[in-house]
């Protein structure tokens, strides 16, 4: 296949405001629309702000929105779409614009300070961990996870409530404590933490109605939805209206009070 022109449309603008800008521009076979969009920087719009770095898919730098999916630039080749198609590329929605289509995801890092670290276990040393391959295999899945943050884009409930940040860590960090809370050698619950109840009261697990939009946009093909998320979401069930503990912290609470 030759080359051909394709019309895009890419939100230029910053904080204050802005809104989409028409180009006309080259594509050539195998290209992807990070490719097109360094295009139009290097020809047309010299001042055109984007984030990137491997160009790989590995980095999760060059996250935007095409056509309205949160998609990487750089894994989005442009022979998905037809020749007579207008591509929009905008910024991530569901945070704040720096400028074009460069956004502010602190949210997500402060998000990730709140997630408790691994505890490990007591009389363990280094090099000493020994676990099933089932249990490693299923860490592993979520260990895949690049940080481009397309999930805590597309979740409806950090994209359209913005009064849902602060109660909500979103699918990214619920997925990091699922993956802890699964982990057999993690210590927590010695430690006097229930990675189970923080999910539920701090990092806002009953927010998620699994709708599986995380999933479907995770370029990893990480099943979040449902390897993380409802996992997590039957075991903090469990957990909360289990009648044992339930008898047992009664007992506890009588006892302290005698």
């Amino acid at each position: 296949m030759s080359g051909y022109t394709a019309h895009f449309k890419v939100w230029r603008g910053d904080v204050s405001g802005g809104g989409l800008e028409d180009f006309e521009v080259e594509v050539n076979d195998g290209e992807v629309v990070l490719d097109i969009i360094h295009r139009i920087q290097a020809t047309q719009a010299p001042d055109l702000a984007v984030r990137w770095n491997c160009k790989a898919g590995k980095c999760g730098s060059c996250s935007a929105e095409i056509n309205g999916r949160p998609r990487l630039m750089c894994m989005t080749r442009m022979s998905v779409f037809g020749r007579e198609e207008t591509l929009t590329v905008t910024p991530l929605r569901a945070f704040p614009v720096v400028r074009d289509l460069v956004t502010d995801v602190g949210f997500n890092y402060a998000k990730a300070r709140e997630v408790p670290a691994f505890v490990p276990p007591a009389g363990v040393g280094p090099g000493e961990y020994r676990m099933m391959q089932e249990d490693v295999d299923r860490s592993q899945e979520f260990r895949k996870c690049i940080e481009c943050f397309l999930c805590q884009d597309t979740c409806h409930v950090v994209r359209d409530h913005e009064e849902n940040k602060q109660a909500f860590a979103g699918p990214r960090f619920l997925m990091r404590v699922a993956e802890l809370d699964m982990h057999p050698l993690d210590a927590a619950s010695e430690a006097g933490l229930d990675r189970k109840t923080t999910a539920q009261d701090e990092h806002g697990l009953g927010y998620c109605n699994i709708t599986k939009c995380c999933t479907e946009v995770c370029p990893e093909g990480i099943k979040i939805t449902d390897n993380a998320l409802i996992p997590l979401k039957e075991r903090a069930v469990d957990r909360k209206y289990d009648p044992l503990v339930w008898l047992g912290s009664k007992i506890r609470r009588r006892s302290s009070a005698g």
